[in-house]
């Protein structure tokens, strides 16, 4: 065992003096977070409106208002036409126009109907659809209040309630995603060059004539980086409950083990990568590159699973960080315990163990 912790210290010390590695490997991580944090969202805030106010009456003004007020909407102009509106669409400066017609607060009090037109850039259709759900909210709290409680003949009132996530921050979906998406790209990464690296400086001769069998020159390899993607996943985690406000509503160290976990698997990835591999360059653009886009697609962060073909959906259940991504949703976000996630862990321990089995099978010990 004493030549194993050599070989650790040998990868931490490596590690150490390569500072542009060592930048990676800590600050990449935390930038990404951030970035991917505040940018990767579906909540559509400060959207530019304009209003057509027909009637100029106590009550389009109240509702103006609200809707001005709302953090999901910023008022760039009052319009006077419905050629205006369309100009102003086309100059690409709003998102939605709110039209008020004549008599409203009069038809409102009199006959108990108004309308209100809503009128959206559907170029966008998602964007679109939200945005006219947010302005229907807000005109209908209006009604609600104007009623003070009395119930309308034949008036159907929705209640609505949104678990885990009251606010609907888009941060809560993205967090989860933005972590399997860090801990896949460095850990992998960093590692796929582990080996190939040896190889192109020439020291992997001194390592092959070494007593360690090739389990242990893989495990002593990856130790060093696990440590410090466990540095990387407290970062996150800082950074997830006090700069995105993304709470951990499960057990904490339940949400490290997985971490972990699934960091174990990342780094099993970049080894197999590392054994076939020639140059640093290859072994760089090819974890890039196969782990990227299928982490980023079929994990269900960006886009649901279960919209895609069975074909893809069937692929997706390849991709670590799908599972990894259920898991910290379960646990960080609703709170459950490992009785709600023992089967996506199982999963990951599988993943893990065939991984390093074939890496060990592929590990070379004689150069051609």
């Amino acid at each position: 065992m004493k030549q194993f912790f050599i070989f650790v210290k040998k990868e931490c010390l490596h590690i150490w003096r390569d500072r542009r590695t060592l930048f990676i490997l800590i600050w990449m991580p935390i930038v990404q977070i951030i970035l991917y944090g505040f940018a990767l969202t579906n909540e559509v805030k400060n959207s530019k409106i304009a209003i057509f106010d027909q009637s100029k009456d106590d009550a389009t003004r109240e509702i103006s208002n609200k809707i001005a007020a709302s953090r999901y909407f910023n008022l760039v102009k009052n319009v006077y036409s419905y050629n205006d509106i369309e100009a102003t669409f086309k100059q690409g400066k709003i998102r939605l126009a709110v039209v008020f017609p004549k008599n409203f607060r009069d038809d409102l009090l009199h006959t108990n109907h108004a309308q209100i037109q809503l009128i959206a850039d559907a170029s966008d259709p998602n964007t679109a659809n939200t945005l006219t759900n947010y302005a229907a909210a807000i005109i209908n709290d209006y009604q609600q209040s104007l009623n003070n409680n009395e119930k309308l003949p034949y008036t159907i009132n929705t209640q609505l309630r949104m678990l885990y996530n009251p606010e609907l921050k888009g941060a809560y979906n993205f967090v989860p995603g933005v972590m399997a998406l860090v801990l896949m790209l460095v850990c992998a990464m960093m590692t796929s060059i582990a080996i190939v690296r040896e190889k192109e400086l020439g020291t992997m001769e001194v390592i092959l004539v070494s007593p360690l069998r090739p389990f242990l020159i893989i495990i002593a390899k990856t130790i060093p980086y696990l440590l410090v993607s466990v540095l990387n996943i407290a970062c996150i985690l800082l950074l997830s409950v006090y700069v995105l406000d993304v709470p951990i509503t499960g057990n904490l160290g339940l949400l490290i083990g997985e971490s972990i976990l699934f960091t174990i698997t990342s780094l099993s990835i970049g080894i197999l990568i590392s054994n076939g591999a020639k140059t640093q360059q290859t072994a760089m653009f090819t974890s890039m590159m196969s782990l990227f886009l299928p982490t980023l697609l079929f994990s269900g962060f960006l886009f649901p699973v279960e919209n895609m073909p069975l074909p893809l959906q069937i692929i997706s259940n390849i991709v670590p960080a799908k599972w990894y991504y259920i898991i910290v949703k379960s646990v960080m976000i609703k709170g459950l315990g490992f009785t709600a996630v023992w089967k996506e862990t199982l999963i990951l321990i599988g993943m893990t163990l065939v991984l390093l089995f074939v890496s060990i099978r592929n590990f070379k010990i004689r150069l051609a």
